[in-house]
């Protein structure tokens, strides 16, 4: 039977890397005590001492076995091996909780032959492995799975940090990290290849041009969704997507490869929102596949 979190947790961190360092920072700013943490790396010590001061550097079973709450803030390829080597002193009623995207507790089941508690908790932020990350922790969403009895205190935790808790089923955890890795990794090539273009367009400052365009599209779209499309394909201009696919095959071939395939998924979003008729569509589609418009077309 699950129990209620302690008033407070003794705290034990795998990996003090940019996230284990500020987690930890966050839960021992409430009250919580840390009890070791991990440093592989001079960096990973530095930040330790920084965030953590006064937290003894252990080896990793000396950490997993010393506390309430076991932090694995650990690569999503390490985890699994991790959890099979701290599953040998892992103790009944202990939290094993993990911070990685990808997974959910189902990765943790080693813990648990020995009556460990499996918790996943992902924050939705990036990290610099900075104090600056602490003020950032406010109302970030954590994707949170636990088993049922013990989601009340997984959310608990979250909360304490500062984060929103937002539960993500296990059958649901890959999916949902896809989905801010195509939203945030690609996004930053999206905007590097903007900056680039408009460098190879003699623009002396990029970033300046175009972030209040971009800052608007961000929030158009994170509000209207689809309805925030604008532009030559949302107009169904295959005129204009003609020449900008001819310039930027001459200058720029990898970003022409990027802007093809983006524009593609935009023509069949216009259509299936209602921007686009059909033609439309099958025009740009057919611009996007190689086709060549006459010249009339390429000259409206």
């Amino acid at each position: 039977m699950v129990t209620a979190v302690p008033p407070r947790l003794r705290i034990g961190i795998i990996g003090s890397g940019r996230v284990g360092a500020v987690l930890g920072a966050a839960l021992r700013r409430v009250g919580h005590q840390v009890t070791g943490v991990t440093a592989r790396t001079d960096l990973s010590r530095v930040r330790a001492e920084a965030l953590l001061p006064g937290v003894p550097i252990r080896s990793m079973l000396e950490v997993a076995a010393d506390c309430d709450l076991l932090l694995l803030t650990v690569s999503d390829d390490a985890l699994a091996g991790v959890a099979d080597e701290v599953a040998t002193v892992a103790h009944p009623g202990q939290y094993v909780a993990h911070t990685a995207g990808r997974f959910g507790i189902r990765v943790l089941e080693p813990v648990t032959l020995n009556s460990a508690i499996p918790l996943a908790l992902h924050p939705s932020m990036t990290f610099t492995g900075t104090s600056l990350d602490l003020t950032r922790l406010e109302d970030c969403p954590f994707a949170v799975t636990a088993p049922p009895e013990a989601l009340p205190v997984a959310e608990a935790l979250v909360i304490e940090m500062g984060g929103d808790p937002i539960v993500v089923s296990e059958e649901s955890r890959l999916i949902y990290h896809a989905a801010l890795a195509h939203g945030a990794n690609h996004l930053v090539t999206l905007v590097a290849q903007t900056r680039e273009l408009l460098n190879l367009a003699g623009v002396s400052d990029p970033a300046r041009l175009v972030a209040p365009l971009l800052r608007a599209a961000l929030d158009n779209a994170l509000r209207d969704g689809d309805a925030a499309l604008t532009g030559p394909v949302a107009r169904g201009d295959a005129g204009t997507l003609t020449k900008h696919l001819d310039d930027l095959g001459e200058v720029a071939p990898d970003i022409a490869t990027t802007y093809r395939a983006m524009a593609r998924s935009t023509a069949k979003r216009a259509h299936d929102f209602g921007t686009l008729t059909a033609e439309q569509r099958d025009r740009l589609l057919d611009v996007l596949d190689g086709d060549v418009l006459d010249e009339t077309e390429r000259r409206s």
